[in-house]
């Protein structure tokens, strides 16, 4: 029975494990973004997401503890620095795991983990929606463009005219 076993082993002893996912969030730290496995980076986020949560409050006792974790010095500025002032408003969830697909040779799940608010494509929406439209409705809609189009010329054509007219009764009232 698996009763209050709840994370994943990953197949490892467990000072392997830990050094293991030591390693991993200095890397995500430092990168802002690494590509793993799906199962890995579920266990990273656990991992690291106590240790950003812990960098936001920046004393010597907290810098000791998530160093006690990571062991490295450069890793620990950066995320005592640039990482905790990213973060400091956010209430949790400083991660985001988005999958790819299977790897070529053992068809595992690899997927990318990276921190949130470091990736300046996902926080802009340049998405356009689009919606489906199947086949038959296409040609309707481009036999109803040219006749919008000379309707618009009609429209240039007049307002230079108006334009004109303006200046000339202008200089008739003066």
């Amino acid at each position: 029975m698996r009763h209050s076993k709840k994370f994943n082993h990953l197949g490892r002893t467990a000072s392997h494990r830990s050094s293991m996912l030591a390693n991993m969030a200095i890397s995500l730290i430092m990168h802002k973004r690494i590509t793993t496995t799906v199962a890995k980076a579920k266990a990273l986020k656990k991992y690291v997401e106590p240790l950003i949560t812990k960098a936001k409050d920046d004393s010597t006792n907290s810098r000791r503890v998530v160093f006690s974790y990571l062991q490295n010095k450069e890793a620990i500025k950066e995320l005592f620095g640039e990482v905790a002032q990213k973060v400091g408003d956010r209430p949790g969830g400083y991660t985001r795991i988005i999958k790819l697909g299977t790897r070529q040779g053992d068809a595992a799940q690899v997927c990318f983990i990276e921190l949130v608010d470091f990736d300046p494509e996902m926080a802009k929406d340049t998405k356009k929606k689009s919606t489906r439209r199947s086949r038959k409705s296409a040609p309707k809609a481009e036999a109803a463009a040219p006749a919008e189009a000379p309707v618009a010329e009609e429209a240039k054509a007049e307002a230079p005219a108006e334009e004109a007219a303006a200046p000339a009764e202008e200089a008739k009232a003066e």
